[in-house]
């Protein structure tokens, strides 16, 4: 197997609503599996990355959002054997439990570091027991536990490992050694059976739709629903492609109980970086190999953008790293060639490119449709041999240096701004 299509298998990840809570209520749920007794005190401690994205998220099962719930429902009814999907199981009662914890002031939130690197640090005390679990760099990726001063497992590469946005690391990522040209390449050439594996994302993601479009909870939907002409595949490209995109990020915003398939840790990544396509190719009636190839670009796309930038940066990655890996592939699903698809990514990164991320909210919803808008104007641009030039703006001088300098902006380029949305959250 191609190490391309490793990279992007073992990162597809199903995730209950979004990934953050998600994944604080995986660590307080595994946290507990090691105390007995009655609940002293939770504390979580968290980047910023991961404070801004939880702060006022829905929680799966519940009316309830942000950090305090999700690490009470973890704490009361959190299933950590489900990964990402901790909160599967989640009963209307065990919301007042959790209601009565946070009233009870059993549960407190602290700030960690000002960084896009994943840290979640849960310090949780009962009666009998005192647990420090922390997890690193990957949403459950579990490093460090410590129950009652006995260290059972300690991963930790580099125990003086600076955990703020000012340590660099030189080390080449896996993607970064390869070229857009390589890229298209590997898409174009490897065995469609090798990365069939790419439907099971249409297949959760289009469920996550489907409870989008029946609940009466969403809003953006009934309005996307009524524009493309009460259709779900109409004769429009772009509208059905809103549709699709934004209803199913509404659904995991507000927490409705349905997963969406990540990719580079996030729900909201994997859904842009697909339902667009899945409109095109349904509209085209392109073929399946064609779809799930064109899906591989912009998974790689994508991830080639996050690794500079961060898992949670003070951009919006799902708009800007999803939204320019989705904008290619549809340049490539649509026959575009080489130098068109380029120009496709710097048509995305000249003007969407900066969109702040003000956490996993509502907002994720019509940033989606800003970068659906721009996604597709771009491509019929490129398709036109219509672009920016490398003279301009971040341009670089090739595709590479273009997403580099894309990732960059975000990091280290945009601390400031991270610091300033955690400080009007705090001011809230």
């Amino acid at each position: 197997m191609n190490e391309l299509t490793k990279l992007i298998k073992n990162d597809m990840i199903k995730a209950l609503g979004v990934t953050e809570p998600g994944a604080i209520a995986f660590a307080v749920s595994k946290a507990k599996s090691y105390t007995s007794g009655e609940l002293k005190h939770i504390e979580v401690v968290l980047n910023s990355g991961m404070y801004k994205n939880a702060y006022t998220c829905g929680i799966p099962n519940s009316d309830n959002y942000g950090i305090l719930y999700a690490a009470a429902l973890g704490y009361i009814a959190g299933d950590y054997s489900l990964g990402l999907e901790s909160l599967k199981n989640v009963k209307e009662d065990d919301n007042l439990v959790a209601k009565k914890l946070i009233e009870n002031n059993k549960i407190s939130t602290k700030l960690h570091s000002i960084s896009s690197k994943i840290y979640i640090e849960i310090n949780l005390e009962t009666t009998n027991d005192k647990v420090k679990l922390i997890i690193k760099d990957k949403h459950i990726n579990i490093e460090k536990i410590i129950v009652n001063d006995k260290v059972l497992l300690d991963d930790d590469k580099d125990l003086n490992y600076d955990y703020s946005e000012n340590n660099e690391n030189n080390e080449t990522k896996l993607i970064h050694k390869y070229t857009l040209k390589q890229i298209i390449e590997y898409v174009s050439t490897v065995s469609i059976e090798e990365i069939s594996f790419v439907k099971e994302a249409y297949d959760v993601n289009l469920e996550l739709f489907d409870e989008a479009l029946k609940s009466n909870r969403t809003t953006f939907t009934k309005s996307l629903y009524k524009s493309n002409n009460n259709k779900i595949i109409s004769s429009s490209e772009k509208d059905s492609a809103l549709l699709l995109c934004a209803s199913a990020i509404e659904a995991r915003v507000i927490g409705l109980n349905k997963p969406a398939m990540s990719i580079t840790g996030s729900g909201a990544h994997g859904i842009i970086a697909t339902l667009p396509l899945y409109a095109v190719y349904k509209i085209n009636n392109y073929s399946e190999e064609k779809l799930y190839r064109a899906t591989m670009l912009s998974f790689l796309i994508c991830t080639y953008i996050k690794e500079y930038s961060g898992k949670l940066s003070a951009f919006c990655g799902c708009g800007i790293a999803a939204g320019t890996g989705m904008a290619m592939a549809v340049t490539y699903l649509k026959g575009g060639n080489y130098n068109q698809i380029e120009y496709t990514l710097n048509n995305m990164a000249s003007s969407i490119t900066g969109m702040i991320c003000d956490g996993g909210n509502q907002g994720c919803t019509m940033k989606a449709v800003a970068a659906l808008e721009t996604a597709f104007r771009s491509v019929n641009f490129a398709l036109d041999n219509v672009h920016i030039d490398s003279i301009h703006g971040i341009i670089g001088k090739t595709a590479e240096d273009t997403m580099k300098n894309i990732g960059l902006i975000a990091s280290p380029g945009m601390i400031k701004t991270e610091e300033t949305i955690i400080d009007i959250f705090k001011s809230k």
